[in-house]
């Protein structure tokens, strides 16, 4: 079992940052890839980065750029810093774990509860 609570989510105005943390308790941080998804209302969810556990990145087309992935392992915790912030940015961000850095949701077995971030005009 492993355990997720993100943190960081906030309003902000457009070109604005924000950094989200997410900190694990459970189930080996270390060997897990972290990865960061988000919904917005009426939308599904969708892939915004990962991390693998020797730290390979990986991002959605749409962030690219603008957003970066980070995990400290002694603190068991992954960030995802965001610049450059756009009201299309806006929704719930969750954080979740998965054996294999992935962009597909179905692959990741743990999650957290999500923390909302809305980027204002």
């Amino acid at each position: 079992q492993m355990h997720l609570v993100e943190s960081g989510g906030g309003l902000v105005q457009a070109g604005g940052s924000l950094r989200l943390s997410c900190e694990a308790s459970g189930r080996s941080f270390s060997l897990s890839a972290m990865g960061w998804f988000r919904q917005a209302p009426g939308k599904e969810r969708e892939f915004v980065a990962t991390i693998g556990s020797g730290g390979a990145t990986y991002y959605a087309d749409s962030v690219k750029g603008r957003f970066t992935i980070s995990r400290d392992g002694a603190k068991n915790t992954v960030y995802l810093q965001m610049n450059s912030l756009k009201p299309e940015d806006s929704a719930v961000y969750y954080c979740a774990a998965a054996n294999g850095a992935s962009y597909k949701a179905d692959n990741y077995h743990y999650w957290g509860r999500g923390t909302q971030v809305t980027v204002s005009p």
